[in-house]
């Protein structure tokens, strides 16, 4: 995520959904000056890109490795529906 604003990088999952459901919100709204929409929504798609990078750690550290009788070793994903 070093492509991320440091304040976005250092956000929790919940904190950074909750500041993206607000922009949403804002920019459905469609009040604001376009120039303010344009920089949220570039903010909100900052934000869904740190989310979905938190989700993919937090699955990876779901996952389970599998050890094979015959030493193979492989990944079983993690069952979250």
């Amino acid at each position: 995520m070093a492509d991320l604003p440091p304040d976005i990088a250092a956000l929790s999952f919940e904190d950074a959904l909750a500041e993206l459901d607000r922009i949403v919100r804002q920019l459905e709204e469609g009040r604001g000056k376009l120039d303010d929409a344009i920089a949220a929504y570039e903010r909100g798609a900052l934000l869904k890109k740190h989310c979905e990078a938190k989700l993919d750690e937090a699955r990876a550290k779901v996952d389970r490795i599998i050890l094979a009788p015959d030493g193979s070793v492989s990944v079983e994903a993690a069952d979250l529906a």
